[in-house]
């Protein structure tokens, strides 16, 4: 016992120390004879003593040896350590006659022990400690401040925070970390008290007895519930960008199609007789076209590349010219509220873009609403700061104006929401919709850099709330008095398109309509004819995109040679490249594609006269 670390002593029934060990020349700063005494006289005041006490007491009334437990002892010099107590009684005639014990030293252990449950105190992160039989016995303040348990609740229990789903996974976890013994890191979801589910990178790893016997795990849960929401936000503007890419190209070369199809069928209706069959062909054909065209408008809206003429507006102004038409489009047995905000900034967009924004979301809300309901829009002034825009990657900081529309429907559920975007992506019967509401929506406030949030909870309604830059200019107010326009003319119209089917139906229209008509399919074309002809061209009616240079250069150096020439773009595809280059300018018209010979014949009549 002399070479052990460890105190062995005995003492009668009545405390009274009759031997100790050399070591307490260590433990007790004092000889052996010295410690001659009750152990009273070396315990401090500390509560774990009180305790320690008891079970001393218990000891010599039961007979039975007690767990070991904890003691605070002062050395005669001063010095405080805490000892593990170990005790067993002796039996003589049948009678307890004295206790022998050891004491071991763990105040470093004991130490190591609350700087290790300082610093998981300290933790932000949630933190279990587990026995061998997956029980916690350890929760730090962060884990019941996230998850909602408390230590008590969760006594001789299983944590009930596993999804069913993520059952196998974690049983495969907890097997991986005791067969190697090694710790493992996984991401996983966890349920909190209040049934919210998180997603959490969990990192686990074993306790090890003095066997080196696994006793229990220590699991640390990082909440990235937030990132992955930026994630998949994130990846959600990818995929959506990367359909408005495709989507864009397509529409443009269909738009193409579309216009010389309304254009010849336009011709040939005026060619035949109201009444023949041939003539209700003809319409049906019309028909056909035109609605086809709308779809081309909305996928254009969707991929950003609507052609777009932007103006200074007050919303609020605007919305309630809607009112009345919209309280039509949702019908009588849902209410409207329309709460416009106060001072309310302006904010610069094409009207029709407005219109369709408020058209599609109105109906995507209507059709939520079975029988009797509420749609409410409202608006305000909105500042968005930074801390906003890292919980929302597709926002940037600044003020905006927010459009709100809310519905009190059936709402939508996660993998629905997460789709709502979309283009073609419908929840409706294949005859009650095209799945491109909403994208179109999308797609209209991206091009305005705007963004747009919604919120959704099944059997709670839906809520869009759309952010629109505001502008320092003001609103322009707007001649009432309208100006009639004569169709025909004289004049003579350079016409510049790369599409040959576009270009010659546009030559045959107005011609028809008395205009003298050059013709140029490409810009080099059109520059020659601009040099060689020395009569007055007084109308360029020019393609936005084309080869060799774009529209706006083309118009800069015709300009420079006929100075006095107008000019009238036409397009359906990249607005985006229209506004960033400032091909579209204030003095600047624009005819959208595919368009009809009257809005053709029209605009010419309209730009020629101003």
């Amino acid at each position: 016992m002399e070479n052990s670390t460890n105190l062995f002593y005995s003492h009668t029934v009545d405390h009274e120390i009759t031997y100790i060990s050399p070591q307490c020349r260590e433990f007790l700063e004092c000889e052996p004879e010295e410690a001659m005494v009750r152990w009273t006289d070396f315990a401090t005041d500390s509560p774990v003593n009180q305790r320690g006490l008891e079970l001393t007491d218990r000891t010599l009334k039961t007979g039975k040896r007690q767990p070991p437990y904890e003691l605070e002892l002062m050395g005669k010099k001063g010095k405080k350590i805490t000892v593990e107590v170990r005790e067993a009684p002796v039996f003589k005639d049948g009678q307890i006659v004295a206790l022998v014990g050891s004491l071991t030293d763990i105040t470093e252990r004991k130490d190591a022990d609350q700087r290790l449950r300082a610093i998981l105190e300290a933790n932000p992160d949630p933190v279990v400690v587990y026995d061998i039989s997956g029980h916690p016995i350890y929760i730090n303040p962060a884990f019941s401040e996230i998850f909602g348990w408390s230590l008590e609740e969760l006594k001789g229990k299983k944590i009930p925070f596993v999804p069913e789903d993520q059952k196998e996974l974690t049983s495969a976890r907890i097997k991986e970390i005791f067969d190697s013994g090694k710790p493992v890191r996984f991401l996983t979801r966890r349920l909190t008290k209040k049934g919210a589910e998180l997603d959490v990178n969990v990192s686990a790893a074993i306790i090890k007895g003095t066997d080196d016997q696994g006793t229990g795990m220590v699991v640390n849960l990082t909440d990235i519930s937030e990132q992955m929401k930026i994630k998949n936000q994130l990846q959600q503007a990818l995929n959506l960008e990367s359909i408005g890419r495709l989507a864009g190209g397509v529409t443009h070369d269909f738009n193409n199609m579309l216009g010389v199809i309304l254009g010849h069928t336009e011709l040939a209706m005026a060619q035949v007789e109201s009444d023949t069959s041939l003539s209700g062909n003809l319409e049906q054909i019309m028909r056909a076209a035109s609605r086809s065209s709308e779809l081309t408008k909305q996928l254009l809206a969707f991929a950003r590349k609507q052609s777009a003429l932007p103006r200074v507006i007050d919303l609020n102004e605007t919305l309630s010219g809607m009112l009345k038409m919209l309280v039509r489009l949702i019908g009588e047995e849902i209410e409207l509220l329309w709460i416009p905000g106060k001072d309310l900034w302006n904010v610069k967009i094409d009207t029709a873009q407005i219109d369709q924004i408020l058209i599609n979301l109105t109906i995507n809300a209507r059709d939520a609403i079975d029988g009797v309901g509420k749609v409410t829009i409202e608006t305000q002034n909105v500042i968005i700061d930074e801390k906003y825009c890292k919980k929302h990657p597709d926002a940037l900081s600044g003020k905006y104006i927010m459009i709100v529309l809310t519905d009190n429907g059936i709402g939508m559920d996660k993998e629905t929401l997460s789709n709502v975007f979309e283009p073609f992506f419908t929840t409706k019967q294949s005859n009650e919709g095209t799945g491109l509401g909403l994208a179109t929506v999308y797609g209209i406030v991206k091009q305005n850099r705007g963004f747009i949030n919604v919120y959704s909870e099944q059997g709670f309604g839906t809520t869009f709330k759309i952010y629109l830059p505001m502008t320092q200019e003001v609103v322009k107010k707007e001649n009432s008095q309208e100006i009639q326009h004569g169709i025909k003319g004289y004049e003579t119209i350079l016409v510049v398109e790369d599409e040959e089917a576009i270009l010659n139906l546009s030559e045959d229209v107005l011609k028809q309509f008395g205009y003298n008509v050059l013709t140029a399919d490409t810009p080099s074309e059109a520059l020659r004819i601009i040099e060689k002809y020395e009569e007055p061209i007084h109308l360029l009616l020019s393609d936005v995109v084309l080869p060799e240079m774009n529209g706006k250069e083309l118009r800069e150096q015709i300009i420079r040679v006929k100075p006095d020439i107008k000019v009238l773009f036409m397009s359906g595809y990249t607005a985006n490249v229209i506004f960033d280059r400032g091909i579209l300018q204030n003095d600047v018209q624009l005819l959208q594609k595919p368009f009809s010979i009257h809005s053709l014949v029209s605009m010419v009549r309209q730009v020629l006269d101003e």
